[in-house]
């Protein structure tokens, strides 16, 4: 090899290695976050045992599907009291309407009796909802996540019996210092990362924090313990690659280079 040969050649290598430190010096190191989601809860008005359950969790549900039904005893009781005083109410109101057609009755018995059948008809219709809400439907579409009592269980007043995770409430949340804002805006995407995960993941930003807090412990470290950050919250393309708790790296420029991990 010539002198002229072998000093190209080092040129070379030295170009070479200037421009892959120059690209590892602009390598996104990412920020920490983890995976929420927004639960929607199903309980019951009133309290009662479970009496059937029609799901398990992780199964996906339907909006209006039926998911469980607790004891209606009591409901149906007072549901049948409050026909029994409507049956009442409406025989009160078609004697005095009788009597009120013929002259023989007062227009202040008749407006009473309309008073007293209206009043009846009411207790009957809230007997009915309450007897109707024995049964827990889902509001939403989504994967049952996890469930509370069962069949047997007695489950207290406003309780959730379950609860379901709609993919849209699914939401990433992570935290940069003040330094990284002006990069952000609402509506911005960035690409997310996490183990064995989809290399194509990305999320599009609906929420900034306008205060700061410290870091939170859930991604404590040695080097970040102490600063002062922004949430961040992003909803991701694709909820269904993701699970809740989940630990994740988001990358602001989804072009840039990820950084090799330590």
């Amino acid at each position: 090899m010539t002198f002229k040969r072998y000093r190209s050649l080092a040129a070379l290598v030295l170009a070479s290695t200037l421009t892959l430190t120059g690209c590892n010096d602009h390598r996104d190191p990412g920020f920490q976050g983890w995976i929420e989601a927004d639960m929607i809860f199903v309980s019951p008005d009133e309290s009662g045992r479970v009496t059937r359950l029609n799901v398990r969790e992780g199964d996906e549900v339907k909006s209006g599907e039926q998911l469980y039904a607790v004891d209606d005893d009591l409901q149906q009781a007072d549901l049948n009291q409050n026909n029994a005083t409507l049956a009442n109410a409406k025989q009160s109101y078609d004697r005095a309407a009788s009597l009120s057609k013929t002259g023989a009755g007062t227009q202040a018995n008749l407006d009473a009796a309309v008073s007293a059948l209206r009043v009846a008809e009411a207790h009957v219709n809230t007997s009915q909802t309450r007897l109707a809400r024995r049964n827990g439907f889902a509001p939403v579409a989504g994967t049952v996540q996890q469930i509370y009592f069962r069949e047997g269980e007695t489950v207290p007043a406003m309780r959730p019996v379950l609860s379901i995770m709609p993919p849209g409430n699914m939401k990433l949340r992570f935290f940069v210092p003040e330094t990284e804002l002006p990069k952000l805006a609402i509506g911005d995407e960035v690409r997310v990362s996490c183990d064995n995960c989809a290399p194509d993941l990305t999320a599009k930003i609906y929420f900034i924090a306008t205060s700061a807090e410290y870091t939170p412990p859930v991604i404590y470290s040695l080097d970040e313990r102490n600063k002062l950050v922004y949430l961040i919250q992003a909803r991701p393309s694709r909820p269904d690659a993701l699970r809740v708790g989940q630990p994740i790296s988001v990358y602001l420029n989804p072009k840039t280079p990820v950084a090799a991990r330590q």
